[in-house]
């Protein structure tokens, strides 16, 4: 019973740490740079194919069956989503706001269209299986195969989280802050928007198919079905309870929201009858809504809100005065 226990948490995290790397990617966008994507899911879609086809065997009839590492596939997968990334920023980027969330779903939709459509390449409706599985030769042994795919993506969360921990404190991070918060200004400096704009939703873009082909790899399987809009949504819910602008926050509303998920799942399947569990499935969205509204309240800004990384300087002396405090916190007034 204890054994099963650990499989299943070791289970559930890696599955959380897999939303996680998606929403480091989104902070990237929206959080530091103030690009709203609402087509993650098709960027982690590409990702996940394309890592597919790297690393499955030959299959006949389909293109792909490369049989490579799995080291390879991710690496792919990355580096494929993060050039169509760049491809869709440089048409898109200069779009504002609604505008490039409409342009950004588009794009969702025309990528889940193709992979539903191109058997031949991704293997249409029925999608691709015999996805090799990190650890496989251990497979037998549950517990100690979910743990070793635990640390796998635990591993690659904290590299993840000290790079772009790194980024965000480096001069480019500070001029992407610079631009979300006042774009006139920076331009005045010199600074490129748009170039810059461009370079963090590429590389947002690549985080997420990493994390599409992490997560193809650990399920096995892929198909359409997995990269519909509510991913999209499950996604944003993660960044926005956590808190947006801080990595650290991305990280815990990714376990936060994965486990209201994981719980309504399981109270939809133990209150329903088996005839009436898919159409009630549809109240897991309504349970993240309503926990999403609940946090919202209690934290406006997430329950990790962004720290600001710069200090102030006087107005008249020039003596540097102490840093803001977190943005969720109250300032009070000072005594007379």
């Amino acid at each position: 019973m204890i054994l099963d226990l650990m499989a299943y948490g070791a289970f559930f995290l890696t599955m959380a740490l897999t939303y996680a790397i998606i929403c480091l990617g989104l902070n990237v966008q929206w959080g530091q740079t103030g690009l709203f994507n609402v087509g993650i899911a098709g960027f982690v879609a590409i990702g996940a194919y394309v890592s597919a086809l790297l690393t499955t065997p030959d299959a006949p009839g389909r293109f792909g069956g490369f049989d490579m590492p799995i080291a390879i596939g991710w690496l792919g997968g990355a580096l494929a989503t993060g050039f169509a990334t760049f491809l869709v920023g440089a048409l898109t980027i200069r779009l504002r706001a609604d505008y490039l969330a409409i342009a950004t779903f588009g794009v969702a939709v025309a990528v889940q269209l193709c992979v539903l459509n191109l058997e031949p390449v991704t293997g249409g409706p029925f999608g691709i299986s015999f996805i090799p599985r990190p650890f496989a030769s251990v497979a037998g042994n549950p517990s100690l195969f979910s743990a070793l795919n635990l640390a796998v993506l635990a591993a690659i969360v904290i590299l993840l989280y000290l790079a772009l921990e790194r980024l965000a404190r480096s001069p480019w991070g500070r001029v992407l802050r610079a631009i979300r918060e006042d774009e006139t200004a920076a331009l005045a400096l010199g600074k490129n928007a748009v170039r810059l704009r461009l370079q963090a939703f590429a590389i947002g873009g690549a985080i997420m198919g990493l994390a599409g082909a992490t997560q193809a790899h650990f399920i096995g399987f892929i198909a359409p079905d997995n990269y519909m809009p509510t991913l999209t949504f499950q996604v944003w819910a993660m960044l926005i309870v956590g808190g947006s602008g801080n990595n650290r926050g991305a990280i815990l509303g990714a376990v936060v929201v994965w486990g209201i998920w994981a719980v309504s799942a399981s109270a939809v399947s133990t209150v329903f009858p088996t005839e009436q569990q898919a159409r009630a499935a549809s109240l897991q969205i309504v349970m993240i809504g309503a926990a999403l509204c609940a946090i919202l309240l209690l934290r406006p800004r997430g329950i990790l809100g962004e720290v600001r990384m710069f200090h102030r300087v006087g107005p008249a002396t020039g003596n540097d005065q102490p840093p803001d405090p977190p943005v969720n916190e109250p300032l009070h007034a000072e005594k007379p």
